[in-house]
């Protein structure tokens, strides 16, 4: 029950049919006793930073989860910004510190990292294609790199979006093999759908299906769609695969830990949710 001492998570983002956090967060809030809710907050990109901020001058915000299209965005709208969000150049969660600086941290990514090798890949070493440069594919990016990839090939049709991630990759794992060429997943073990392509059923493929390696794990990051056309058209290729929710998952637990709330496994939290 939401009462007047109710702490608040606000979720940003735009649009927010494609939210699942809520439905995860808020069933665990509720099996422990704690009081406090994940509030999903539609905004169009023109407000988002007046929205930001007003959020934080609430007097109950305990922080912000802040999804597609804003985890970029939001980098410009903190005060400080932990290592991930800093090499990726965004972020999606925030918190208010006790000397009143907006704090910004990132999670895609390990939680990403976390899931792939709940399927048996070895990130060490490892050679992977990210499509999708921007705020989840930078989080995958660099925490691939900080677990000890071997090759990281970078794609984005956005000019310099891929290149300008694998400068500030390189300058943190200058051991990495860095490549912005080509979205071509021949030749890769672990290949990743980074865009958003697939949460649309008209929505064309993100790469060329045929040229995936059959021994290849195939990572997506669409949460609306289960299983997109894309990770059927890899499963009917033969390639192990997880989908959006597995990464959406296994970061939650960084998430409680940041914003100072009671730990929890992907075990319970899985056996909790509600979708």
């Amino acid at each position: 029950m939401i009462n007047g001492n109710t702490g608040i998570i606000a979720h940003i983002g735009y649009p927010t049919r494609t939210f699942k956090s809520p439905m995860i967060y808020n069933p665990y809030f509720e099996s422990i006793g704690v009081d406090a809710v994940v509030v999903p907050m539609g905004c169009k990109p023109e407000q988002f930073p007046a929205l930001l901020k007003a959020v934080f001058t609430l007097t109950n915000i305990r922080g912000a989860i802040i999804t597609m299209p804003y985890k970029i965005a939001a980098m410009a709208l903190l005060d400080e910004a932990g290592p991930a969000a800093s090499i990726a150049g965004a972020c999606n969660a925030i918190r208010l510190e006790a000397d009143g600086r907006l704090r910004g941290d990132l999670f895609d990514g390990e939680g990403f990292v976390r899931a792939a090798r709940h399927k048996g890949c070895r990130i060490d070493g490892v050679r992977a294609l990210v499509v999708g440069c921007g705020g989840v594919g930078s989080a995958i990016a660099a925490s691939l790199a900080g677990a000890g990839a071997g090759s990281l090939s970078l794609f984005d049709q956005r000019a310099g979006a891929a290149s300008e991630l694998a400068r500030r990759i390189a300058a943190r794992y200058p051991a990495v093999r860095l490549s912005t060429d080509s979205g071509d997943p021949a030749g890769h073990d672990l290949v990743v759908n980074a865009t958003p392509l697939g949460m649309n059923p008209d929505d064309p493929m993100p790469m060329d299906v045929s040229r995936i390696p059959r021994e290849a794990l195939v990572g997506e990051v669409v949460l609306e769609r289960e299983v997109t056309k894309f990770l059927q058209a890899a499963r009917a290729r033969g390639c192990r695969s997880f989908v959006g929710t597995d990464m959406l998952f296994e970061q939650i637990p960084a998430y409680l830990e940041f914003f100072g709330f009671p730990p929890a496994t992907v075990e319970t939290l899985r056996g909790l949710a509600r979708f």
